[in-house]
């Protein structure tokens, strides 16, 4: 960045607001950010971070009680004239017609009729609307009507695009469409704003779109820190990186305590469907395997143990996936981890089962490392629940949970109380 143009700076800005009792509100405090040309940065913060707030101080909408922002190293005492601002709330003129709308801010600035029409058919073309000119608001969905908040901000060709939580008024498909083309748009060169500032609550959207993401603490609003999305444009939402950056991010904004930092380059592996199996039954059929010499024929074990092999799978699977067996052709193979489990004795087995569930379930590292983080070293069992959603169905979801405890409580990774519904640190004794 230090070898890129500052197009906006916030220095050490606080915003205070009167209460009507008396005394003030401070929203903002000490706040020093920079925007700079080429990149796209998100602001990502809970409610009463201040993030709007900063936004509209950032366009010159108003003042900072303390501080000061720079235009390319000019202060800033009034509207910003190099950014184009998209709201939530669409914000068209009802009475205007959809190009209308869009030559809104040309027609301000004193541009000519004819040269302002051309500018918006452009920009209209741009977010898909051809053939909508003539069309007022009310005709339109609520996605169109957001590509004119787009096309209205495109044709002032700002420095700074500002987006304020620009796709949380739209459905969720018509959402996820606007933000892939504003994302196409900026990776192939052609988009009409040199930055974009986007402010959102939405941490995947966060991910799919900025190059650096600034997270703000809240009560007053603060900056926490900030880390670079280390990922090529088109992002897939499905890829173990975004899935990382975005957990990372969770367990960051739901933790105030949380260092920010930045997510280390080794790929993350996408969490991996948990084997409903339980802890004791993977132990047992360690145990058996160790006895029969190391290794059994599948079929041939599940009719030993007068099972299905249906049944036995996920006891297999889990013991696959944990380390402690290899699967080849119908037939399983203890590993040399397995034969440490199934001889070692009661407390040792108990280490072995932890070492592998923190080595090879990335869901049970994440569960320890919040709770390291709490200072009550608990979390609600939704927290994990939000995690998992991200990458099951909500049934599914629930009885990963439940094998998650199951797995933590065996290996005195944390302990669970049912009643509270909340997973806490296990006693190190």
């Amino acid at each position: 960045m230090e070898n890129k143009t500052s197009l906006i700076a916030a220095q050490d800005v606080t915003k205070t607001f009167p209460l009507p009792g008396g005394g003030e509100q401070t929203v903002l405090e000490n706040v020093s950010l920079t925007i700079a040309e080429g990149e796209v940065v998100a602001l990502l913060g809970r409610s009463g971070s201040g993030k709007s707030t900063l936004l509209r101080i950032l366009a010159g909408l108003i003042m900072p009680s303390r501080g000061e922002v720079k235009r390319r190293n000019m202060t800033l005492r009034g509207p910003n004239p190099d950014v184009a601002m998209v709201f939530q709330s669409f914000a068209l003129l009802p009475w205007l017609t959809v190009q209308q709308n869009a030559e809104l801010g040309l027609i301000a600035r004193g541009i000519r009729k004819e040269q302002a029409a051309d500018q918006a058919l452009h920009a209209l073309a741009m977010v898909g609307l051809e053939g909508f000119q003539v069309a007022y608001p009310k005709e339109l969905s609520g996605g169109m009507r957001q590509r004119v908040g787009f096309a209205r901000a495109f044709v002032m060709k700002p420095d700074v695009l500002m987006m304020d939580e620009p796709f949380s008024a739209l459905d969720v498909l018509t959402a996820e469409n606007l933000r892939g083309e504003i994302s196409d748009l900026w990776q192939k060169g052609t988009f009409p704003a040199k930055s974009i500032l986007v402010v959102t609550h939405n941490i995947e959207e966060a991910v799919l779109l900025a190059d650096r993401i600034v997270v703000l603490g809240a009560n007053p609003g603060t900056i926490r820190g900030e880390m670079r999305v280390d990922m090529p444009r088109r992002r897939d939402k499905n890829a173990p990186r975004f899935k990382a950056l975005v957990d990372h991010i969770y367990t960051v904004m739901t933790n105030p305590d949380a260092h920010v930092g930045e997510l280390p380059a080794t790929p993350a592996r996408r969490f991996a469907m948990l084997p409903h199996a339980r802890a004791g039954g993977i132990s047992g059929l360690l145990e058996i395997l160790h006895e029969r010499g190391g290794g059994e024929d599948l079929p041939r074990l599940a009719s030993d143990l007068r099972l299905e092999i249906d049944d036995l799978l996920p006891t297999v699977d889990a013991a696959a996936l944990l380390g402690f067996a290899k699967i080849d052709q119908g037939s399983v193979t203890i590993t040399s981890s397995g034969e440490n489990f199934a001889m070692a004795d009661v407390h040792r087995s108990h280490e072995i089962f932890k070492e592998q569930l923190l080595r090879e379930v990335p869901i049970a590292g994440t569960t320890l490392r919040v709770l390291e983080q709490k200072k009550n070293a608990k979390i609600g069992k939704d927290f994990l629940l939000d995690i998992l959603d991200e990458h099951f169905s909500n049934s599914e979801a629930e009885r990963q949970f439940q094998t998650l405890v199951d797995w933590g409580r065996y290996a005195h990774v944390f302990e669970y109380d049912a009643d509270e519904e909340r997973p806490y640190l296990a006693d190190p004794e």
